[in-house]
């Protein structure tokens, strides 16, 4: 069946999977999930296109978990015609307050678009491709990180001074995907001994009671050591749902980049959607 009939189709047969997934939904925020956020210049049909479509692609990997969906050529079909997924949505001057100045008019000035998508049709786009929407209560994941940079060594806690920048990072890396992070103190890895050695010498179920302790669900353990010859960040990372430990890693990226690659690999492991490659 060619894509774009096989995902009319499961539209059809998508408010049956709605209604069977409503319970397991019913304590999770299902308008944040299904609602995504894209900057655009003016209010014009012709900005808004592209803006519905960088929504579109936000919204399937937070709802799925997979953002391997987003490569696939038949969603790349689907993206002119994001607005047809769209149930309703609003802007936000980003300027507001401003008064317009020399040339600028309206129609140049950045907005928040908003967009809010309906659940049906996403739901059974999902289901086209295979896959199905993640309305499980999200884990709390507790991030267990070790840096090398050359001689220097830390952990990132939520209190250190060594590198504020990367918890601010990696918090953008997982709002997204509608993940909460939590960043251990100083105090409790000092106590536990978990430096940056010891924390990739430390097993997973250690570290999810550690993570447990620190008020979250799971632990996300990692290291990221800066490499010359990658002209970047090596990141490794761990996770362990239900006594499994998954490993994934990347070369030669931004620390920004590291922790997005971070939270995209436990959000497809969480999801059900299996390892990261």
């Amino acid at each position: 069946m060619p894509g774009i009939l096989r995902i009319a189709w499961a539209i059809v047969c998508g408010v049956h999977l709605s209604l069977a997934t409503a319970g397991a939904a019913s304590a999770q925020d299902l308008d944040a999930l299904y609602q995504a956020k894209a900057v655009v210049t003016g209010q014009s049909e012709e900005n808004r296109i592209p803006g519905f479509a960088d929504c579109l692609r936000q919204v399937v990997a937070k709802v799925s978990g997979d953002q391997r969906l987003l490569g696939e050529p038949a969603f790349e079909d689907l993206l002119p015609k994001a607005g047809e997924f769209v149930s309703s949505f609003r802007y936000r001057d980003r300027l507001e307050g401003i008064p317009i100045h020399d040339e600028q008019g309206t129609y140049d000035r950045p907005h928040d678009l908003t967009c809010i998508f309906d659940r049906t049709k996403i739901d059974a786009v999902l289901q086209s491709f295979g896959r199905k929407p993640w309305l499980a209560p999200r884990p709390r994941l507790v991030v267990f990180l070790g840096v090398r940079q050359n001689a220097k060594t830390f952990t990132l806690t939520s209190d250190g001074g060594d590198s504020p920048y990367m918890g601010r990072s990696f918090h953008a890396a997982a709002t997204p995907l509608a993940i909460t992070i939590l960043l251990p103190p100083k105090a409790d890895l000092t106590q536990a001994g978990l430096d940056f050695e010891a924390l990739s010498d430390t097993d997973m179920a250690a570290l999810n009671g550690q993570a447990k302790a620190a008020g979250g669900d799971l632990a996300l353990a990692g290291s990221i050591v800066w490499s010359d010859e990658d002209l970047g960040w090596v990141a490794d990372w761990r996770l362990a749902p239900a006594g499994e430990t998954h490993y994934w890693q990347v070369r030669g990226v931004s620390f920004d980049e590291a922790f997005r690659v971070a939270m995209r690999g436990a959000v497809q492991i969480l999801s059900g959607n299996g390892s990261p490659n």
